[in-house]
């Protein structure tokens, strides 16, 4: 193994060891990834957090074809359109934390800058987060809705189910999604009355 892919697969299993025992996600739910020569490192299906190891990865081409014969996250999708999308975004993390999963249950009147700015620091971290509308988890809906949402904001809240989050490097996105999950905590203690919209 090169020396560039040790060091992003050591963040990678650093940073999601970090969000999983701080109660920044949970179970299976989570999924990262990360380019490396032409390739996308992704978390593989099923995979845990809190128990990531360097082999947990699948790796794949932005084809979709298996090159180490791991099935990737079922919202592998998501991550390939975010590459495409913008090509500085090297690497995405996409959690369900227990703050910006509740503020992405909010009634919304607008699906752009979503996320109040009560401290300075999501703008200088990350930038605005525009709303996707809901999809199923790993759904084509899901699917659609965030490759026409990319561009409205500089990361995204997905309704009703958690954040995602591109950076330069996975610490970047790393931070950036840490940011997320701040700025939604602060804007739910500070204004705790408000509609939420319920699955069924």
């Amino acid at each position: 193994m090169d020396n560039v892919l040790e060091k992003k697969l050591h963040d990678a299993v650093w940073a999601a060891h970090s969000l999983f025992e701080r109660g920044k996600t949970s179970g299976s739910s989570a999924n990262m990834s990360f380019i490396h020569d032409g390739s996308i490192y992704i978390t593989a299906s099923g995979s845990c957090f809190g128990t990531l190891t360097n082999d947990d990865f699948a790796v794949v081409s932005f084809a979709g074809e298996s090159i180490n014969g791991k099935k990737a996250s079922k919202e592998l999708t998501l991550h390939k359109y975010y590459y495409e999308h913008n090509d500085a975004v090297k690497a995405v993390i996409h959690t369900h934390g227990p703050y910006s999963t509740l503020f992405s249950c909010r009634k919304f009147k607008n699906d752009i800058d979503i996320i109040p700015t009560y401290t300075p620091y999501l703008d200088m971290k990350v930038g605005k987060i525009a709303l996707v509308p809901y999809g199923r988890p790993g759904s084509d809906e899901l699917f659609a809705s965030f490759k026409e949402c990319l561009g409205r904001g500089d990361a995204y809240l997905l309704k009703n189910h958690g954040g995602i989050v591109g950076g330069k490097s996975i610490m970047d996105a790393f931070y950036g999604i840490e940011e997320l999950e701040e700025s939604a905590k602060i804007a739910c203690l500070i204004e705790p009355e408000c509609e939420y919209d319920r699955l069924r």
